[in-house]
């Protein structure tokens, strides 16, 4: 069974959520699995080392699981039009993991939560393809093949799955959603066991 890492960070459950379905629709595609993990939030002030596990949800990710993984799916919620400053600040300390060419031809999705429908979506999901990109992933995205993605009238994307949350932060994904994130997932999952082949 080859593995996609799902690796997120989520403050009020939306972007878990959406990871959740992306792993689903990875599951779907067979010889595939998912390997949900989290990254560590992140204090002006540290005053001591964060658990391996959380309280609650994914473990924290460690480097070995980007060596392990076939692909990569990556979500963050949007903070005034980008990532989430707790995932940028991991994505910093991948230096040595950019010099060994560890992510180099593996393919990789993002994905993304707003408060509004206005609210950064698009822009957040470019620009944490940009990293990607300097890792040597093959980037994917949901195409238009995919219908609901011409009808969904809250989040989705053809940069990557998305979910709008609204003002009271609520993390429940509406099915376009839902599905669309499922999409995401098979999609990455497909490409990756193509590449595999």
């Amino acid at each position: 069974m080859s593995e996609i890492l799902v690796l997120y960070y989520s403050r009020g459950g939306s972007v878990s959520r959406l990871a959740r379905h992306v792993a689903r629709g990875i599951g779907e595609v067979e010889g595939m699995s998912a390997r949900l993990r989290t990254v560590p939030p992140v204090a002006a002030v540290t005053q001591q080392t964060a658990p391996p596990v959380p309280d609650e949800g994914a473990p924290y990710v460690e480097a070995r699981d980007l060596v392990e993984c076939c692909g990569l799916a990556l979500g963050s919620p949007t903070r005034f039009g980008n990532m989430a400053a707790p995932l940028k600040h991991w994505l910093d300390g991948l230096g040595s993991e950019w010099a060994s060419g560890t992510l180099v031809g593996k393919p990789a999705a993002v994905f993304t939560s707003t408060a509004t429908m206005h609210g950064g979506q698009e822009s957040t999901l470019l620009t944490m393809m940009i990293p990607l990109l300097h890792h040597g992933c093959l980037v994917a995205g949901i195409p238009y093949t995919e219908p609901l993605l011409s009808s969904t009238r809250t989040g989705g994307t053809p940069y990557g799955a998305s979910h709008v949350a609204g003002t009271g932060d609520d993390p429940t994904l509406c099915d376009d959603e839902a599905q669309l994130a499922r999409a995401l997932g098979r999609r990455l999952a497909t490409i990756a066991a193509k590449l595999a082949a």
